[in-house]
């Protein structure tokens, strides 16, 4: 089995991110991913079977304001993932993504790598209020033990089940993502986001 769990968000206005801290954010949470993969597969192949666990996020199935870049690696994560589990299947190797939602964790202080631009102004109410209510969001979270826990869960289930969502309202927020009309869904998420915002 090898579980990988490196990762961090890059948040803030696009538009004032650089190319070079787009491409970090890539290579930690996408290329990462994918090299160590890659260097894991002729050893599973050998052994014929092996487990392949990724934390990726309930961000890379819907998204948030203020994390385009970040939620374009995990979807890259999770469409990489769904993928790959295919052409693995011959080689009995498994593929299982854990998908927290919102947890309380150093994540939003170690992990978060927060974006501003000198000069660039246009998005600073906006940003002033969406960001400290994603972080509100994290301080009422489940601690990090229910995701070990669905690690876990996940590292000795001998079934070919891809996602496993963990965390607060992360499981109905992803279940009401796939049910409701994206419009609706998105309403949803500016109710609570940009409270405040005007």
């Amino acid at each position: 089995m090898v579980f990988k769990n490196a990762g961090y968000a890059l948040v803030g206005a696009f538009e004032a991110m650089s190319n070079e801290q787009i491409k970090r954010q890539f290579d930690t949470n996408v290329f990462g991913v994918m090299n160590v993969t890659r260097a894991i597969l002729p050893y599973f192949r050998q052994k014929n079977g092996g487990t392949i666990i990724n934390t990726t996020s309930m961000g890379g199935l819907l998204t948030f304001p203020l994390y385009s870049v970040y939620h374009s690696t995990k979807w890259a994560l999770e469409g990489f993932m769904e993928s790959l589990q295919f052409e693995l299947k011959q080689f009995n190797i498994k593929v299982k993504n854990v998908e927290p939602g919102a947890i309380k964790k150093d994540f939003y202080d170690r992990s978060l790598d927060f974006v501003t631009k000198k000069g660039l102004t246009a998005y600073d109410k906006y940003v002033n209020t969406a960001h400290p209510n994603m972080l509100k969001e994290g301080e009422k979270a489940d601690g990090p033990l229910v995701v070990a826990k669905k690690v876990f869960a996940a590292a000795i289930d001998s079934s070919s089940k891809l996602r496993y969502p963990v965390g607060g309202n992360g499981p109905l927020l992803l279940f009401l993502r796939w049910i409701l009309p994206l419009s609706l869904f998105n309403a949803i998420v500016r109710s609570q986001i940009e409270k405040g915002f005007k």
